[in-house]
């Protein structure tokens, strides 16, 4: 593991209509990346948008 991701271990996914995930951002806590979901999805957009920690993501 590498320094950064100690320091921001709070990854921010999207997942487009095709299935594709992408990593929208990386966060030091989860209440940040929750907070940042929480901003895309008021947006309105079709994405699905989740918050995972490092080393425990399926990407």
């Amino acid at each position: 593991m590498s320094d950064t991701s100690a320091v921001l271990p709070w990854l921010v996914i999207r997942q487009d209509d095709n299935g594709n995930r992408y990593r929208v951002g990386r966060y030091a806590t989860e209440d940040e990346a929750q907070r940042m979901v929480t901003s895309l999805d008021r947006k309105g957009n079709k994405q699905l948008y989740w918050v995972e920690r490092i080393g425990r993501t399926t990407l």
